[in-house]
């Protein structure tokens, strides 16, 4: 079954103590629609502006991407995001943001992709999550994803959102403060009550914690020897969980959620392992089951 990830496309320039790359292919959107498709059909929604290259156009085509939700403003600038990482690669400052197109953009959706069974509300304003909603038709699972910025200027729409989706997916801190809860357990339990049945809490490298119906669920981030650029491995992991979970034609919601947790993670790994969208596009689906195996007997007991 096909997945529609909706969110942002962006040009991001990143600094690292050894490295500066400007306007990289960047954006929730991107990443995570790069990780799905290695395991099903992926619809992108978005908007770019002129500025955008063409050959991340055709980046996307090679992954085979839908591009019929992919709006081009040529006149209008793409949303470009600029950061530096400090030595220890987890932290990073934000040193300029230019929303472009996509600021007050509302998306139209392509009746081809009203009928999406898997929808990711990749990370993007709530009421652009919302809009999505309104124009899709009985999708089978809905995951969402958020971040603090949107706990702090749009709360009410986020938790009006978390009553239309299956899974919400955030990180530790912002489990906390979203519920003003310092442990993550008895959080989980507050934001099931706020709608979604399964809600997945990033950890980044020290994994995720899957909460659904059937208990929590624990999984470990795939040890990498070497990161080079963290950003968008977020993305990349809801997105490769997305992907793997369409492409599954048996099993429980639970089960399957399970085993997407561990291939989201392999995918980020990739992610994490060059600037951008670099060593995602260049991986092989050899090498994620490769990893997915190695994953899945470092934590066999």
């Amino acid at each position: 079954m096909s997945v529609l990830v909706v969110g942002t496309t962006a040009l991001d320039s990143i600094k690292t103590p050894k490295s500066e790359n400007p306007r990289l292919l960047g954006g929730s959107a991107s990443h995570a629609a790069v990780a799905a498709s290695f395991f099903a059909p992926t619809k992108l929604s978005g908007v770019v502006g002129g500025d955008f290259p063409s050959k991340y156009l055709t980046l996307y085509k090679k992954h085979g991407i839908d591009l019929a939700g992919l709006e081009r403003v040529h006149d209008g600038q793409t949303f470009h995001w600029s950061g530096e990482y400090e030595v220890n690669m987890n932290n990073r400052r934000t040193l300029n943001t230019v929303l472009g197109v996509i600021e007050n953009w509302s998306p139209k959706l392509p009746g081809s992709y009203e009928e999406a069974p898997f929808v990711l509300l990749a990370n993007i304003s709530p009421s652009v999550q919302h809009t999505v909603l309104d124009q899709v038709r009985k999708p089978k699972f809905v995951v969402a994803d958020t971040m603090d910025l949107w706990l702090n200027v749009a709360l009410a729409d986020l938790l009006r959102l978390l009553k239309r989706v299956d899974c919400l997916v955030l990180n530790d801190s912002e489990a906390r403060q979203l519920t003003e809860d310092d442990n993550v357990v008895t959080a989980l339990k507050k934001i099931h009550k706020l709608g979604p049945s399964y809600v997945i809490i990033k950890k980044g490298e020290h994994g995720s914690i899957l909460s659904g119906p059937k208990g929590l669920f624990l999984a470990p981030a795939y040890p990498l020897k070497k990161v080079v650029d963290p950003t968008g491995a977020g993305d990349s992991f809801v997105g490769g969980l997305m992907g793997y979970l369409a492409a599954q034609k048996s099993g429980s919601v639970e089960t399957n959620l399970r085993r997407a947790l561990i291939h989201g993670s392999v995918v980020a790994s990739f992610c994490c392992e060059g600037f951008g969208l670099i060593r995602t596009t260049r991986t092989k689906r050899e090498e994620i089951h490769a990893r997915v195996a190695q994953l899945e007997h470092l934590v066999r007991i």
